[in-house]
């Protein structure tokens, strides 16, 4: 993700478990679910009360530019209009001052009608991406990929993004990225962004990684399913659309591989890629597709978790309308947050009042939006 752009990317500038099957999947996302009731049961009084656009809201992750918190979000927020916030490079100066723009918002979100943590999320992947400079971790998915023990290494990492996070005061970390590279210094490869091309190395990194940070009381969220891994050089989905021509079979046993140990160990989010994928869907790109979120990912794989948008301004979504348009698509294929991280509050305003409109309107089902807000009213409740 760019300092203003979408996740496929992150080329800002650097800052200074073996895979699981069908059933160990399943069984896993049965007791997800389970557990998501549970949570979503005493979070959902906290909604049930919301008009259509504070609903719309708490499925809207917004961002702005600086390091201050602009008036117009406090006041969002206060509204009870806003389900999360996302920081870039050009919000952070240092640990202390990212904390005191957390504790900000969340004292305007005790003002809300919502009694749920915001979702605070950032990149902070490893390596170059590394939103938080000199946070943790330190290491590169590559060269964790390549290191004697990848799941110990991967785990280390883990555990320290937790921490760097809950030392900030965020508690989603868009991380870890599953995307098996395929040939050396393609688009993930040549950030040092994929573990391994081997599926079974990420499968096993990804897990641990994920494990390790959510223990520490920090949200993963796996990226970019079902895989950006073959993607060449020029291949940026923020810039321009992307065309992955890779066989059904081959996205299935490789470039999926990882989602199912993901989804075996609980991981809390999803994120889908805005590449198209002919072997699932040739018309639309993933996040766009219910073919592939709500077929792909959620039946066939069995994952009840979160899913999040990579970022809604993306140069790979320019046929589709304009923020508004593109969230309302989004929801309707089955996505259940989305990233607005263009920098401007309005970008997420924007969202926001096309969603509540399409849910007004009978575009959106209420069902399927109590659905979404209730798998994200789960994971807010498990932050608190």
């Amino acid at each position: 993700m760019l300092a203003t752009a979408a996740c496929a990317s992150a080329k800002s500038t650097p800052n200074p478990a073996t895979s699981a099957g069908t059933s160990a999947g399943s069984s896993s996302a049965a007791a997800q679910s389970s557990s998501a009731s549970a949570q979503s049961s005493s979070a959902s009084a906290s909604t049930a009360s919301l008009d259509p656009v504070q609903l719309a809201g708490q499925r809207v992750i917004y961002s702005f530019s600086g390091t201050t918190v602009p008036s117009s979000l406090l006041t969002l927020v206060r509204d009870g209009e806003v389900g999360g916030v996302i920081f870039f490079a050009d919000n952070i100066t240092s640990v202390s001052q990212l904390g005191a723009e957390a504790k900000e918002l969340d004292a305007a979100q005790q003002e809300s009608p919502v009694h749920l943590p915001l979702l605070l999320m950032t990149d902070q992947e490893g390596g170059e991406v590394r939103r938080i400079a000199g946070g943790n971790p330190t290491q590169s998915e590559f060269s964790i990929g390549e290191s004697a023990n990848p799941a110990a290494a991967a785990a280390t990492a883990g555990t320290g993004a937790a921490q760097t996070l809950s030392d900030a005061g965020l508690n989603v970390n868009l991380a870890p990225v599953l995307d098996v590279y395929a040939v050396p210094g393609d688009f993930i490869d040549s950030a040092q962004r994929s573990y391994s091309n081997d599926p079974q190395i990420v499968s096993t990194a990804g897990a641990a990684f994920i494990t390790a940070q959510q223990k520490g009381g920090v949200a993963a969220a796996a990226k970019h399913f079902p895989g950006l891994g073959t993607a060449s050089t020029n291949e940026d989905t923020d810039n321009v659309p992307v065309t992955l021509n890779q066989p059904l079979s081959q996205l299935r046993s490789v470039d999926e591989l990882p989602y199912r140990a993901a989804i075996s160990v609980g991981v809390d989010l999803i994120m889908v890629s805005w590449a198209v994928y002919p072997a699932l869907d040739g018309n639309r790109p993933a996040g766009l597709s219910s073919t592939i979120v709500q077929g792909e990912l959620r039946q066939r794989l069995g994952y009840t978790g979160v899913t999040i948008t990579d970022a809604l301004e993306a140069g790979a979504l320019k046929a589709y309308g304009g923020a508004g348009q593109r969230a309302v698509d989004a929801a309707s294929a089955g996505m259940d947050l989305l990233l607005c991280s263009s920098g401007s509050v309005s970008q997420g305003e924007e969202a926001t009042k096309a969603l509540a409109a399409a849910l007004q309107g009978g575009q959106l089902t209420s069902s399927s939006f109590d659905a979404a807000d209730s798998r994200i009213n789960a994971l807010r409740s498990k932050l608190a």
